[in-house]
């Protein structure tokens, strides 16, 4: 991490070394147990109805003046596409620096804690990403506890250095991309209790990452689903078909 890291970084790293000191001590393995948007942009560009018969009396200056509104039309477009372009390259030159800021503040944890991996960072759904590709759990921790103190921390680190909050998601020996597929499985299962009963079916505890991969595939399958309860005991809940 580079020389400009402020002190409350250095805090941060104390005590992610604490939690990974206090995790490494339990053997236990990530117990898989159910525990849990993007940024569209649309461009409205005006409609210009071109008639094809234009009335004999229209004088030139008529029509010379309609092909200006037309020509002027198109200019405002494309100041409107430009525009929205720039900001959509602002915006990926934010999330990248989020992502270099997160990797550097977790590859200086990994020396710290003495543990091998490489990080890849990369952009999607108008999110940073970072992944630490490693065959250790010891990032993980039980129900991917550690990890997610871990993204806490990371995200902390991209708001003391660039002064903004980080919806950054980090993923650790690819326990998050293994838990997506799980809990898909899970949503599809419960989609079809809910078809087959006519009842709704409540899911256990998760997570708001694990909660919004069963939304996801509910709303695909055609059903409502919604949360209830309150952290760290919110479930989604699957209706059944009016």
């Amino acid at each position: 991490m580079s020389d400009t890291h402020t002190t409350s970084e250095d805090v941060s790293t104390t005590n992610a070394t604490s939690v990974l000191e206090i995790d490494a001590r339990d053997d236990a393995q990530p117990d898989v147990a159910p525990a849990d948007s993007g940024v569209k942009e649309a461009l409205e560009r005006p409609d210009a109805d071109d008639t094809a018969d234009q009335d004999s009396a229209t004088s030139d200056d008529s029509q010379d003046g309609e092909g200006d509104e037309l020509e002027d039309e198109g200019d405002t477009a494309d100041q409107d596409s430009v525009t929205s372009d720039d900001s959509q390259d602002g915006e990926g030159d934010e999330l990248e620096n989020e992502g270099d800021i997160a990797a550097d503040y977790l590859e200086e944890l990994l020396d710290i804690a003495d543990l091998d991996g490489d990080i890849d960072t990369y952009s999607e759904g108008g999110r940073a990403h970072v992944s630490v590709v490693t065959t250790s759990d010891v990032l993980v921790g039980r129900n991917g506890e550690v990890l997610d103190a871990l993204q806490e921390l990371a995200r902390l680190a991209v708001m003391t250095e660039a002064g903004h909050r980080s919806r950054l998601m980090l993923d650790v020996a690819g326990f998050r991309e293994k838990r997506r597929q799980e809990l898909q499985i899970l949503a599809r299962d419960a989609v079809e209790e809910s078809r087959e009963s006519g009842e709704a079916v409540r899911l256990a505890p998760m997570n708001p990452f694990e909660r919004k991969i069963v939304h996801d595939v509910v709303a695909s399958a055609g059903l409502h689903s919604e949360s209830e309860g309150v952290e760290p005991k919110r479930r989604v809940v699957i209706q059944p078909r009016d």
